[in-house]
């Protein structure tokens, strides 16, 4: 079973791609437009696996759907990524060429993979973040809408960035790694990323060493609160260096939670808030994803 959404631009990407693979297996194409649809498809799939034809987004929504139906576990995804960003594709290794990625999943067996799960049992299946990164988030996908008709999105996260270190907004938090405390509220926080995958914003290395199967959760914590510091986080996050800088914390647990002065949080790209807390903890070997 073949899901793909209904106001995704990339018909031309999913044609090619559906070529390769009706040449070789036999494939149900499920398009969807809206929530209620997707449970309606995904309670047909029964055993068979599930590929995604679309970005992070698309994929986040059928693994959040089949987590509260409690139909996650067991479960065998598929991905052909033909998102803006495709920032979890990168992390697999998935070609971005909707051919050569068409070509993969013939090729492909079942992976375990991680997942993060907070305290109100919503899913992120890359990464969420807290702070000027959120804001960096907002003006990318302004950035996003005026430039990906032609072909330039994937330079939105990094404008954005950039549009955020102008005007950043630092803010006071206690930050628990599997119960001990990494930052106090006596200290100013620039952002706090905590990632299964190593990019956001389509390739910007926001935890570079993370991996979505090896078990444990990567965070990344920046103090970088000055004029200058700022500018240099934004260089360094863009080169995947910053942290090797001395006010940038990496850790890696298996459950974290983040309290304190009113914060907002984009996790797979949706951003909400404002919180006061919020915690998460990993689920591992959640599901299947097939993999080359």
């Amino acid at each position: 079973m073949l899901i793909t959404h209904a106001d995704a631009g990339n018909a031309d990407a999913l044609g090619v791609a559906l070529e390769v693979l009706e040449g070789q297996a036999s494939v149900e194409v499920c398009e969807t437009s809206n929530p209620g649809e997707l449970d309606s498809i995904l309670h047909r799939a029964g055993s068979r696996p599930i590929v995604v034809a679309g970005g992070d987004g698309s994929l986040h929504a059928v693994i959040a759907t089949l987590h509260r139906r409690n139909d996650l576990a067991g479960k065998t995804l598929g991905l052909l990524p033909l998102g803006t960003g495709n920032d979890f594709a990168r992390a697999v290794d998935l070609p971005l060429d909707p051919v050569e990625a068409a070509e993969a999943l013939l090729k492909s067996s079942p992976h375990p993979m991680d997942l993060i799960v907070d305290e109100l049992g919503e899913v992120v299946v890359n990464h969420v973040h807290v702070g000027t990164s959120v804001m960096a988030s907002k003006h990318g996908a302004t950035f996003k809408e005026i430039l990906g008709p032609f072909g330039l999105g994937l330079v939105a996260y990094p404008l954005g960035v950039a549009r955020a270190a102008l005007k950043p907004s630092s803010i006071r938090l206690r930050i628990e790694v599997d119960g001990e405390v990494v930052a106090d509220v006596d200290r100013q926080v620039l952002m706090v990323g905590v990632g299964n995958g190593p990019t956001v914003g389509g390739g910007a290395p926001l935890a570079p060493d993370a991996e979505p199967d090896d078990g444990r959760l990567d965070v990344v914590i920046s103090f970088a609160i000055d004029p200058l510091a700022r500018a240099g986080y934004a260089f360094d996050l863009v080169r995947g260096k910053h942290p090797e800088r001395p006010d940038v914390v990496t850790l890696r647990g298996r459950q974290v939670s983040i309290s304190g002065e009113d914060f907002w949080m984009s996790a797979d790209g949706e951003i909400s808030g404002p919180e006061r807390r919020r915690s998460w903890h990993l689920e591992p070997a959640a599901y299947s994803l097939l993999l080359p």
